[in-house]
């Protein structure tokens, strides 16, 4: 596997803050209200669909490390439900853990998407008209 470069460097390090984060308001009690996006359905789908984005771009040139990292974080939303069960006010559900599961997904293919028309783009102002 290629060595990371300093730009996937820094999206496994901003990878490493979000799921801090995602843990850390999934973790407690009373997480600010503000910070919500209005349905807690949602709130799964966009957390783990940023972190979905991270893995595709701070594993690009690594499809094998991509697909692990990728099951990985579905790993992490299952041990943050099951860890849910122990913390007060919150309850492990598995239509959370669906929502992990398809905003992984979405992230990816985003990520995927906006890979291809940034290689799309280079190459059109590359070449001649």
């Amino acid at each position: 596997m290629p060595s990371p470069t300093r730009r996937d460097s820094a999206w496994r390090v901003l990878l490493a803050l979000l799921a801090a984060l995602v843990a850390a308001l999934a973790l407690t009690p009373a997480p600010p209200e503000r910070l919500s996006l209005g349905w807690d359905k949602i709130n799964h789908l966009s957390a783990f669909g940023a972190l979905a984005v991270c893995v595709m771009f701070g594993w690009r040139d690594a499809p094998v490390a991509q697909r692990a990292m990728l099951l990985a974080l579905l790993a992490f939303g299952g041990a943050i439900e099951l860890l849910q069960r122990y913390v007060p006010g919150r309850s492990a559900e598995w239509a959370d853990l669906l929502a992990d599961g398809i905003g992984i997904v979405a992230g990816a293919l985003l990520a995927l998407l906006a890979r291809w028309w940034l290689r799309r783009r280079r190459g059109t102002q590359q070449s001649p008209p």
